[in-house]
């Protein structure tokens, strides 16, 4: 059963991966008909602010729900186990970004990639600025990895030991009461602890995206957009028809 957290974050999601279909869509057509209309940069960068503007609001919903019941969001039940297995620090990893940009610029020589020329058009300086974002950028996700396992780590430490041995007294019959504000306390540190190094991860993916996006033209932008937001809808369909199965069976 689901929380009043992830019910109303669970039919935000589906309304939002429904919006981005649609620009997906968009961002395909005029990254299709590029070699054919020549659209001017205002109107590209248009579109690319849109979308942008999509991203973004995900994370502002996504701040606001965590702050009521953040560990909803490191085990989210709106996300197939396929998703599930690919997020990192609840959502994707930064460096992955840098993966697709060169993938696209390889496959931009296949007459099937047509679309994708543009990004086998940058410039050596524009490579060089990308390749200088990616060490930063692996520099951040290292200190997000390093405060997770803290975190981690202080599950451990000497006040959630002292909770153990409690309840084990408590299960005898030596110790009555007062468990659950105990419990409280003890993992309220834990909790705003991983409210924060979710929305560190957060920013880092949203420094990754904006960065990259800075170092490309607008038709650049429109098709790197693309094929991100195809892989993300790609992900969830594959995730989705993976576990309709298992969750047929469980119905059953």
């Amino acid at each position: 059963m689901k929380t009043k957290v992830e019910g109303k974050f669970s039919e935000f999601f589906e309304k939002w991966v429904a919006k981005l279909e649609e620009h997906l869509q968009e961002l395909t057509k005029v990254s299709n008909e590029s070699t054919v209309v020549v659209r001017s940069d205002p109107e590209l960068q248009a579109l690319v602010a849109k979308v942008t503007a999509h991203l973004k609001e995900y994370y502002t919903v996504k701040w606001a729900a965590a702050h009521q019941d953040v560990v909803a969001f490191f085990y989210p039940v709106w996300l197939s186990p396929l998703e599930n297995a690919y997020s990192w620090v609840t959502g994707w990893k930064p460096s992955s970004v840098f993966r697709m940009v060169d993938s696209l610029r390889k496959s931009s020589g296949s007459s099937s990639s047509r679309q994708m020329k543009s990004l086998n058009d940058m410039s050596e300086e524009k490579v060089k600025k990308i390749e200088e974002l990616r060490k930063r950028i692996k520099h951040e996700e290292d200190k997000v990895e390093r405060e997770m396992e803290r975190l981690q780590v202080a599950l451990a430490d000497r006040k959630m030991v002292e909770l153990a041995r409690m309840e084990r007294r408590i299960k005898n019959g030596e110790v009555v009461g007062q468990m659950d504000g105990l419990v409280d306390v003890a993992l309220k540190g834990t909790f705003s602890g991983l409210e924060k190094v979710m929305k560190t991860a957060d920013c880092v993916r949203l420094k990754t995206l904006r960065g990259v996006l800075d170092e490309l033209t607008p038709l650049q932008c429109v098709e790197f957009l693309a094929a991100t937001c195809n892989f993300q809808i790609q992900l969830r369909y594959m995730g989705k028809k993976k576990a309709s199965p298992i969750d047929k069976s469980n119905n059953a």
